[in-house]
């Protein structure tokens, strides 16, 4: 199956089905001598494992990396990085009652109209479980990166339709949602409890900064550093939509309001998000991304099956009640991929 590669200088291979015997990623181009060991990919892991906030899934998972390649001594050596993590924990007979239909908001009636083949089990290969993969590879990517002093974050500025006011970074690590409000982040865990309880599911905005991402980073025309950041992040399956900056609140300006001064101390405003033409400008990079609710619902719905013949289906098995907060850390790795692409691509010209 094609698509499974991204990234041209810093490419990653994912791998692997949700209930297969395991899942991973294959990392080509990651420079020699970046610090590398399977701690340090097992602590970045950890952050995507279902946790204590009341929208994670049951399935524990103890998703224990294992590297088999292009680390040395507790470096990189250049050459390709494969890193496993062996399912565990996969009760694929809850599934098995869906083998012949098609649940509604998933892959499953594309998959098949496409390979005329799935794998049923918890959505193979279209589950969330493939970011395992992008996770581990972001892991990597983050130590690169550390290495010239560039940092990502991920955080919740919405869920279930509870917004976060403020932005005090320094209560992300406080709560469950990793928000930066801590009001919001109670009304949040009231909002998911409701939801829980009535079988549901819900969606929210997930905003991600890069600090310390230098000038001329990406390209102006098809390889602009905002398209790759947006397909990089399109690309994690609950996302459905991504914008920088301002956004879509930029056609709600005028030319003067949108753009950003700039004096010798830097720029006065930041609606461009840190790219300016596809190329970083030397600000920090403001991405959000919105995240749809999970599909699998404990409520009757209507589909078909195999035959085209209308059946109710209601998905049995363990869910999140939204991605929200185990997908901030899928995001903060794609972004990560991105710039550590973009980074080793603007090297190779200067």
């Amino acid at each position: 199956m094609p698509g499974n590669v991204f990234g041209k200088m810093f490419s990653i291979t994912t791998w692997g089905e949700s209930h297969g015997k395991g899942i991973g990623v294959v990392i080509d181009g990651c420079p020699p001598n970046i610090p590398m060991n399977e701690e340090i990919i097992q602590a970045v892991l950890d952050r995507r494992k279902p946790g204590k906030a009341v929208t994670s899934t049951s399935r524990k998972e103890p998703d224990q990396a294992e590297i088999f390649s292009g680390v040395f001594e507790g470096k990189t050596t250049g050459t390709p990085i494969m890193i496993m993590v062996r399912n565990k924990d996969a009760h694929s007979q809850d599934y098995s009652g869906n083998a012949t239909l098609f649940r509604p908001g998933h892959g499953d009636i594309t998959y098949q109209a496409k390979y005329g083949i799935r794998d049923w089990r918890g959505g193979g290969r279209s589950s969330g479980r493939e970011t395992v993969g992008r996770v581990a590879a972001g892991a990597v990517a983050f130590e690169f990166l550390k290495q010239h002093n560039i940092k990502i974050k991920a955080y919740t500025i919405e869920l279930g339709g509870v917004k976060a006011e403020k932005r005090d970074f320094d209560e992300i690590d406080n709560n469950l949602f990793f928000c930066p409000d801590a009001d919001a982040a109670k009304a949040m865990a009231k909002r998911a409890g409701e939801i829980k309880e009535s079988g549901d599911s819900i969606g929210g905005i997930v905003e991600i900064i890069a600090t310390g991402v230098p000038r001329g980073l990406g390209d102006p025309v098809f390889d602009k550093l905002d398209a790759d950041l947006a397909k990089g992040l399109m690309s994690i399956g609950a996302v459905k939509g991504v914008e920088i900056g301002s956004g879509f609140e930029a056609p709600r300006k005028t030319g003067l309001t949108n753009n950003d001064p700039i004096r010798p101390e830097g720029f006065l405003s930041n609606n461009a998000g840190g790219i300016l033409a596809g190329i970083s400008n030397g600000d920090t990079i403001v991405v959000r991304v919105a995240v749809k609710p999970i599909p699998s619902l404990n409520i009757p719905q209507d589909t078909v099956d195999l035959d085209n013949r209308p059946v109710i289906v209601k998905t049995d098995g363990r869910h999140d009640v939204s991605p929200i907060p185990r997908i901030n850390v899928v995001c903060e790795a794609m972004t990560g991929i991105v710039l550590a692409d973009h980074f080793l691509r603007q090297k190779a010209i200067s």
